[in-house]
């Protein structure tokens, strides 16, 4: 938000200097980014009049122009301006005067010289040449009631400030000078001027048909017709001066007067060429297939997210951002419609974004804009271009067409002063605070230590007691709440100990080799598809990139990219791990301070390894990894706790090389090779190897608890048992555990390892051979032959009665 101060200043002068006033507006929360001259410094330039001008004897395009500057003897000043002539008032430069620096950045200092043999006295300058604009088409004309010889900075206001102040999203209030004045009022208790017009005679009984078929798009629409007018009228000085200062560029006498109330009252609006319009309007939702050409040229698509103002023929503007190029008008245009619009800010957020531009109508339209005053502001639209455009006898002006079908419906917001206090940390009364609300001009009503405060139709920040207890701050003065301790008790919570948090998670994957990295919760809809198997993924209404327009139900595909980015970096040996949350649609899910109804945002820890094993040396051989690789990693990292890896299908995975990952009976996660299709879809030589598990479950650990150690030596036996192909082995120590849960071993069995697989000779096709070692230990006593045999003898049988395995002699 751009502005001069002198017009913040001609409705609320604090007396205070420019400096004390940027600090007051920024201690207030209305940071002041930049204060900055409207013009760069210069000297001896004053206001002339040109009287007579003749050709100049040795040069073609050069006069010779007799000017009065004031000074009771006219200047002879040759110029090559092709605007020059008699009569026209100008800023004039007298010999000694000081102008701003040119390309060479140096100041150019103005001096009595010879010009072709003529002897000039001063210089008649362009807007350029003063750097007040890039205009450099002739001289700067002013008006006829300039005061000749007056200092030109003087006349033109140019010892003045222009700020920029950095509004949070919440100050939609402060989005035009008016606002910031009621800031000023309010905290420094001067009076507020805003500024006063009459309303224009209305001479005509003319009406625009409008329809308001989408009340949830347009609350309130008030309009005017206004005929006979003279667009070709110039803007006034003082109106430029004010819209270049505040960052607008004068365009024609219709556009300045709807951009300057917009910076003035912070009303956007918008004029329509009468004469274009066919029919009536009706203000509506878009339709899929309707598209329009804007303003700034662009064509843009419409559908059903976006509202429209329509004529009988065709769409003319985006509700509430930017006006159409087949209505707009023109310095032809006779007849206008005038429009100001009261748009839901939910129904305007977004839709600018949506077509990667932004408007100052749309930016102040979705934060909310006064739903109470449009007629006001539509009246002093009218005054205005009446003033400026209007043809005496000829101009003729329409009532307002005021149209309210659903306006916001403001609840008074309470406010306890106990609260207040306890918040601010200041012992506030409630004369003080009834006093803020006054300054503020919140209307309010009061209770023993409770104030109701109704909300003006131009505060849409004003919704819970928190928003009204930071406005007394904010009045109150941050400067004058005092810095002290906390005086509550800080306490450490210590955490559970069957827990671990994430950060310990992240450090032992470190530790085993693995770098962390953090990707997007918003990834491509191929990703979706190819590793999650997931059709129909959750969409974002506004995607940062074309290419990051869903949001993550797994980890994977944001992993293979992340190899696939360090290949292309000739990085051949990559092991990532990330912990994030994904996103699925859940209907049990209900809202919550950190969950959103509809939909689950469980957190995963995935990790990848792509090359070799080791990083290439001498004293290992060099070898690529594989899946038993990453699985002992994953063990390592759920110890003392067992998993069990059961065969699996997983739209990602290899179908032969993947396993599910389950824990006390819970399929808690996924291990295995990326699947051959997706490696040669993604470039990749090799076959990564990943897994991705629950971190709520990764979090959770055994509290360790004692275990009598034996003092009597340990036992091993190795059997081999013959199976049947598709027995796994996993069956095989599922039984065997059984057993020992059972207690039929006798509670001996300390350990159960498979260490051998055969197939081939001796065995047939269909047949395989698995071997496994048994570690049997007593606490009691020393183990005989007697307990070892029975122990054994109730494996083989438990694994030939569940599986037909035979003891492989």
């Amino acid at each position: 938000m751009q502005f001069s101060e002198s017009w913040l200043r001609t409705m609320a002068d604090p007396g205070m200097t420019s400096d004390e006033l940027s600090h007051l507006l920024t201690m207030s929360g209305l940071e002041v980014e930049e204060v900055e001259p409207v013009a760069p410094p210069f000297s001896n330039v004053v206001v002339g009049k040109v009287l007579e001008v003749a050709r100049h004897p040795n040069a073609d395009r050069l006069n010779v122009c007799q000017v009065d500057a004031g000074t009771g003897t006219l200047l002879n000043i040759v110029c090559g301006a092709p605007n020059v002539r008699p009569g026209m008032k100008v800023p004039c430069a007298m010999a000694g005067a000081v102008l701003p620096p040119g390309e060479d950045g140096k100041p150019f200092e103005i001096r009595v010289g010879q010009l072709r043999g003529v002897e000039s006295q001063g210089m008649l300058c362009s807007a350029r040449e003063l750097k007040l604009s890039e205009d450099h088409g002739g001289l700067l004309e002013l008006p006829d009631d300039a005061p000749v010889g007056q200092n030109f900075r003087d006349y033109y206001q140019l010892n003045d400030l222009r700020f920029t102040i950095k509004l949070t999203p919440n100050k939609a209030d402060c989005l035009s000078v008016l606002g910031v004045a009621r800031e000023v009022s309010a905290l420094t208790g001067v009076s507020l001027r805003e500024p006063t017009f009459k309303p224009v005679t209305v001479t005509s009984d003319e009406k625009l048909p409008v329809a308001i078929s989408a009340p949830d798009l347009c609350g309130r629409f008030s309009g005017r017709i206004i005929r006979g007018l003279n667009a070709r009228a110039a803007t006034p000085d003082w109106m430029k001066r004010r819209l270049e200062r505040s960052g607008q560029r004068p365009i024609s006498a219709l556009v300045d007067i709807s951009n300057y109330v917009m910076l003035e009252l912070g009303r956007p609006s918008h004029v329509f060429d009468l004469d274009k319009i066919h029919g009536g309007l009706d203000v509506r939702w878009g339709r899929k297939g309707e598209s329009l050409k804007l303003l700034n040229g662009n064509t843009v698509d419409v559908d059903e997210w976006v509202g429209v103002i329509a004529d009988h023929k065709e769409i003319e503007s985006l509700a509430g951002i930017m006006g159409g190029d087949s209505t707009a008008v023109s310095l032809d245009t006779r007849n206008i419609y005038l429009e100001a619009a009261f748009w839901h800010p939910q129904a305007i957020q977004g839709r600018a974004r949506r077509y990667n531009f932004s408007t100052d109508a749309a930016h102040r339209f979705e934060r909310g804009v006064d739903y109470a005053t449009t007629v006001e502001h539509l009246e002093r639209i009218t005054a205005l271009i009446v003033e400026i455009c209007g043809q005496p006898g000829i101009t003729v002006v329409g009532p307002v067409d005021d149209h309210v079908v659903n306006l916001p419906k403001r609840a008074p917001v309470a406010v306890r002063t106990e609260r207040a206090r306890k918040v601010i940390g200041v012992p506030l009364d409630d004369e003080q605070i009834a006093d803020i609300f006054s300054r503020l001009k919140l209307p309010y009503s009061q209770d023993a230590g409770v104030f109701h405060v109704r909300p003006p139709s131009y505060r849409f920040d004003i919704e819970i007691e928190e928003d009204l207890i930071e406005e007394i701050a904010r009045v109150y003065g941050f400067e004058n709440i005092p810095a002290l301790p906390p005086v509550a008790a800080n306490e450490i919570r210590i955490a559970p100990e069957n827990t671990r948090s994430l950060f310990d998670i992240r450090q032992q994957l470190a530790d085993l080799d693995y770098q962390e990295v953090i990707n997007f919760s918003f990834v491509e809809e191929a990703w979706e598809k190819d590793f999650a198997d997931n059709a129909a993924p959750i969409r974002l209404l506004n995607p940062i990139a074309s290419q990051m327009s869903v949001m993550r139900s797994t980890l994977i595909g944001s992993l293979v990219a992340n190899v696939r980015y360090n290949l292309n970096r000739k990085i051949n040996r990559v092991r990532l791990f990330e912990t994030g949350a994904i996103f699925k649609r859940d209907e049990q899910v209900q809202d919550g301070p950190l969950s959103v109804a509809g939909y689950s945002q469980p957190k995963k820890v995935a990790a990848i390894a792509y090359g070799q094993t080791v990083e290439e040396q001498w004293g290992q051989l060099a070898r690529n990894v594989d899946y038993f690789d990453v699985k002992a990693d994953l063990e390592a990292l759920f110890a003392p706790r067992a998993l069990r890896f059961s065969r699996a299908s997983h739209p990602a995975l290899h179908p032969g090389r993947s396993a599910d990952i389950s824990l006390d009976g819970k399929v808690i996660g996924i291990l295995g090779e990326l699947h051959p299709r997706w490696q040669q879809k993604y470039d990749l030589p090799l076959a990564p190897v990943l897994f991705e598990v629950d971190a709520a479950i990764l979090q959770q650990r055994l509290v360790p608890s004692y275990q009598e150690i034996s003092k009597f030596p340990a036992v091993t036996r190795d059997i081999a048992l013959l199976v049947k192909s598709h027995v796994q082995a996993q069956d095989l120590l599922d039984a065997f555990d059984a057993e020992r849960q059972a207690g039929t071993v006798g509670g001996i069995v300390q350990a159960i390892v498979l260490f051998d697989e055969y197939r081939g000779k001796g065995l047939e096709n269909d047949e395989k051979s698995l071997a496994f070692r048994f570690t049997l230990q007593d606490t009691q006593a020393t183990l005989n032959d007697n307990n070892v045999d029975a122990a054994m003898a109730r494996f083989i049988e438990a694994a030939h009665q569940k599986y037909g395995a035979a003891l492989r002699t």
